[in-house]
């Protein structure tokens, strides 16, 4: 598990934003990882997003379907995604 900066954790909004996306029948299955990444990283302050829950969120976000609420808990997953290291040559 990959450290976060501190004080980052997803806020109140977000968190309420990617609940609904869960308990949406209709939700599909990029919003609900995406979701579910965000709604995780409210109740801890190390957690980041992986990989594949990054590559949910930035699919969601650019899907012009999406709903706001599902692209609110989307940002907030990718927003918490650990910057990559620059490889050296």
């Amino acid at each position: 598990m990959a450290r976060k900066p501190s004080g980052e954790s997803t806020g109140k909004a977000a968190a309420a934003a990617a609940a609904r996306v869960l308990a949406d029948p209709a939700s599909t299955r990029a919003e609900r990882k995406a979701a579910a990444s965000a709604l995780t990283q409210s109740h801890s302050a190390t957690e980041t997003t992986g990989a594949k829950a990054a590559q949910a969120a930035s699919k969601v976000l650019r899907d012009p379907k999406t709903s706001k609420v599902a692209k609110s808990a989307a940002a907030s997953a990718l927003t918490q995604k650990t910057k990559a290291k620059a490889r050296k040559k």
